[in-house]
């Protein structure tokens, strides 16, 4: 039978259920050319308002991943994991995770992003890194992986490029906010990986994304459904993200957090407790240790002897970097021309944080994008973040800003005062909110 779109798209736009046929056709034809710009976007607007099912998103799913290359790790003795989290401030995660999951026998071949809205990217870290290599060919991309054990990268031509497609057009025609389609989105790129396990932080808060519980457990049933109907095992925690995670935001400031935390030089409270609890809970997935306390404990060892942090110098160092960065920050990192203290406009106890002012105070520094266009600098940002609960007076400030100019500098100060707030009732939210490990 002839393939036309349009019919597709009619279905849907009608609230009728689509085939994985009917899917997949449509999908390849992104690819192929059978499918104009015009159809896809069209197409994303009627799942907008008529959703889909579980089975029509699993089905969504594995055709974008169908699109292009699927990575094959069958010659590895050892499970596949990665991590996705939904974004957030402060959120790098991602840079002890991958070591510390190696240094624990697994692999993680973790295809990241860069910074979205008031959130950070992982590859944006990465990048203020001289000379890693955050777009390696699939060769080196495989040898990281099977010689070290972890490799963080961005997403590679050939990896569901039909997601690539298809994110673009939802971006600019305000089709982005749909759970059918940010599911499929997400779990066909780990697909597309080649992963046996998938743990997911899908963030809840004034940093997130996802403002109240409801919408969380939403995004989280979906992709825990979806992941696993595609037939990889996916858990999720739902955290906090009232506060930024860790005690830094910008991009070289929290690779100076990161190394510090591989080193047990300086570990945030809240970050190490999400970072291992999210490296125990892929590791019970990836069927690598029998239940969560076997394989925290685990993690904590691994991260104490210092195995985690060779892990960490083994890839930077395959994928371009120095060989002795994390001996040599301060040489290899860029530094901002201002730091200076920012204290709170009275003194009193932490009570709660807009979260989402300090990612934005970050990119009116710089450290973030205004365009998708714009080029970041790495240097700037925030450091010395205090925490809800803590005491803010004229001795003790409530952050320590790294900026390039005066104005900057100014309206980057003014927007973090703003976002501390001081006296009241304190948030007492949770750090982990629940947690799912079946479908």
């Amino acid at each position: 039978m002839v393939f036309l779109p349009q019919e597709i798209i009619a279905k849907k736009r009608d609230g009728k259920k689509l085939s994985q046929d009917e899917i997949g056709r449509f999908i390849k034809g992104l690819i192929t050319g059978g499918v104009s710009e015009a159809q896809a976007a069209a197409f994303t607007m009627a799942t907008y308002f008529q959703h889909m099912d579980i089975e029509e998103r699993v089905a969504l799913t594995l055709a974008m991943r169908d699109s292009g290359k699927v990575l094959n790790w069958q010659d590895l003795d050892g499970a596949i994991i990665d991590k996705h989290s939904t974004g957030g401030v402060g959120d790098n995660v991602s840079l002890m995770l991958a070591p510390i999951l190696a240094a624990c026998g697994a692999y993680v071949p973790m295809i990241s992003g860069r910074g979205l809205g008031h959130t950070g990217g992982t590859l944006d870290k990465f990048d203020a890194i001289p000379n890693y290599n955050t777009n390696p060919d699939n060769e080196l991309f495989a040898k990281t992986v099977k010689q070290v054990g972890c490799a963080i990268i961005g997403q590679t031509p050939d990896l569901a490029p039909a997601d690539k497609i298809l994110y673009a057009i939802r971006d600019v025609c305000a089709t982005v906010e749909n759970i059918s389609l940010i599911t499929a989105s997400i779990l066909s790129k780990k697909l597309a990986a080649g992963l046996d396990a998938l743990i997911l932080d899908v963030k809840i808060g004034s940093g997130a994304f996802m403002q109240t519980l409801d919408e969380a457990h939403a995004l989280s049933d979906s992709l825990i459904k979806v992941g696993n109907g595609a037939g990889l095992k996916t858990g999720a925690l739902i955290t906090n993200m009232n506060e930024p995670l860790a005690s830094a935001a910008g991009n070289a400031l929290e690779v100076i957090n990161a190394v510090k935390f591989l080193k047990n030089e300086k570990q945030d409270e809240r970050l190490r407790e999400i970072t291992l609890r999210l490296c125990a809970n892929g590791l019970v997935l990836g069927k690598t240790f029998a239940n969560e306390q076997q394989a925290y404990e685990k993690c904590e060892q691994v991260l104490r002897s210092g195995a985690a942090l060779e892990k960490f110098n083994q890839m930077l160092a395959m994928l371009g970097a120095p060989n002795d960065f994390s001996n040599n920050m301060d040489r290899y990192l860029p530094k901002s021309k201002i730091i200076k203290d920012v204290f709170a406009k009275k003194s009193g106890i932490i009570s709660s944080i807009n979260t989402k002012a300090i990612g934005m105070a970050v990119v009116v520094l710089g450290g973030g994008r205004r365009n998708p266009s714009d080029r970041i600098d790495y240097a700037v940002g925030f450091d010395n973040l205090a925490n809800i609960g803590q005491k803010a007076d004229s001795s003790a400030p409530i952050a320590r800003i790294h900026a390039n100019d005066e104005t900057s500098l100014l309206e980057a100060s003014q927007r973090i005062i703003e976002a501390y707030e001081i006296g009241g009732q304190i948030d007492k939210t949770p750090l982990i909110y629940s947690k799912q490990l079946e479908a």
